[in-house]
């Protein structure tokens, strides 16, 4: 089995920065995909970004150009850094890890609020 471990959500102002984190563990074979969907308030939820195991990273229309996801092999813990923050990325943010079976984090809530 693998476990996911997330973290870094919070309250900021829009025009600011977070940075999620979410850390893999158990066993760790063949990884398809990981990365973070999120579903808003009233909205249903949508892939947010996600990076292959090949390195290839793809972003929803919505964050391109302010979000970027990246990972640490050695620790695998994959990286979503959030800049330029809008109301709208309000969200609670959904690590994923696929491979032959998916897994779920437990979700981390970013609030974006003037």
């Amino acid at each position: 089995q693998v476990q996911l471990a997330e973290s870094g959500g919070g309250l900021v102002q829009p025009g600011g920065s977070l940075r999620l984190s979410c850390a893999a563990s158990g066993n760790i074979f063949s990884i398809y995909a990981m990365g973070w969907y999120r579903q808003a308030p009233g909205k249903e939820r949508e892939l947010c970004a996600g990076i292959t195991g090949g390195g290839g990273a793809n972003y929803a229309d919505a964050v391109k150009g302010r979000f970027t996801i990246s990972i640490d092999n050695a620790k695998n813990t994959v990286y979503l850094q959030m800049n330029n923050l809008k109301l709208e990325d309000t969200a609670v943010y959904y690590c994923f890890y696929s491979a032959t079976e998916d897994y779920w984090g437990q979700g981390t809530q970013v609030t974006v609020t003037s």
